[in-house]
């Protein structure tokens, strides 16, 4: 099993821009320390609910602060990006890190961020599917890609740096990156970059498992929803051609929110205290780029949502728990929500928890 953090860079009521990233930061450094696997960064625009507005270029930085975690999006959003110029920060992200780059992408929500960046609501409801495949495309290893679509038109070019064309060294010589460890099996730099897909919908599961995908599951479902959405994307997967083989070792990713501490009503007050405020604060920000209603969950009961369905309690409470959703999923990868105090040093303990007391019981 696989532990990761998540990051959004969440601004709490009171706290500043700067003083949410650095915790941000810290959080993922201080997770290689501790032995997790990864980081996901999470991306926002206009909001204080994330104030990560490129989950990319964050990642570029932490990628050169650490040595040994892998590090991904979660999400770069698709709808406002041109699928090229992310396949270009991508491949490069991946060949200079050695493997270590995960590109998390989704559809992202219908808001004035489409009305700010020029793409427009079509972009968000329509046009997904065509810039997915086009990223794909340009990381695919084709030495030229063009844009036959209708919202992406344009003579081929050269695909530079393609992804594939990572430095090799002759055995028992030193890699193409002496200071940084050989990267994890799956993700060879002559594979190209990890693609995985946020999918909250039956659609965005088929979209994602007709092309083979992984997909990155929210913290806002159970065990239940997450083993549906799992079953229809193998279904919709062998439907598709893909083999057997390749079903078993989707690594799907499964979001949640962890807080550890010596009692379990103690971990659940240290959330109840804080994310409510952060939520109301946060997600009453985002604004529709088209005026449609949109309903906002109550901040106390989707925090007490999350503290019963997520690892949330004593080392052995999250062992349990993550061992129970791993068993009722299939899902063996998680991205966990640590910042959920607010507060820097709760932030960095509760990560060097996660790695000292729960992740060995689960390796």
């Amino acid at each position: 099993m696989r532990l990761g953090s998540f990051v959004l860079a969440a601004q709490f009521p009171g706290q500043g821009h700067g003083e949410a990233l650095h915790r941000a930061v810290r959080s993922v450094e201080v997770a290689e320390e501790a032995g997790l696997d990864s980081a996901w960064l999470a991306e926002h625009h206009f909001v204080p609910y994330g104030t990560c507005p490129s989950a990319i270029t964050l990642a570029a930085l932490l990628l050169g602060r650490t040595r040994r975690i892998r590090v991904g999006t979660a999400v770069s959003v698709l709808p406002t990006a041109h699928p090229v110029a992310l396949g270009e920060q991508a491949a490069l992200l991946h060949l200079t890190s050695g493997g270590r780059f995960s590109l998390g992408v989704g559809r992202g929500g219908p808001w004035v961020d489409l009305e700010v960046f020029g793409a427009g609501i079509e972009a968000y409801e329509k046009g997904f599917p065509e810039s997915l495949d086009l990223l794909l495309r340009w990381l695919s290893g084709a030495p030229r890609v063009a844009g036959s679509g209708g919202r992406f038109s344009f003579r081929d070019v050269a695909v530079v740096p393609r992804p594939q064309e990572a430095l090799t060294s002759p055995p028992g010589s030193p890699g193409p990156f002496p200071d940084l460890p050989a990267p994890p099996e799956r993700s060879a730099p002559s594979a190209g970059p990890e693609v995985v897909v946020a999918c909250t919908s039956p659609s965005s599961v088929r979209l994602a498992a007709a092309r083979g995908l992984p997909m990155l599951l929210g913290m806002h479902v159970g065990d239940e929803e997450k083993a549906e959405m799992v079953a229809l994307w193998g279904r919709h997967a062998r439907a598709a051609g893909r083999t057997p083989d390749e079903v078993a070792r989707a690594a799907h990713v499964s979001a949640g929110v962890v807080q550890i501490a010596d009692r379990r009503v103690e971990a659940a007050e240290t959330l109840t205290k804080a994310m409510p405020g952060w939520l109301r604060y946060g997600l009453d920000a985002h604004v529709t780029v088209d005026g449609r209603v949109r309903a906002m969950r109550d901040p106390l009961g989707y925090t007490e949502l999350l503290c019963g369905i997520h690892p949330v309690g004593t080392p052995q409470v999250c062992v349990d728990r993550l061992s129970a959703t791993s068993e009722r999923t299939g899902i063996t990868r998680f991205a966990l929500l640590v910042e959920g105090s607010g507060d820097l040093a709760t932030t960095e303990d509760n990560v060097r928890r996660l790695g000292a007391e729960v992740l060995p019981q689960l390796t």
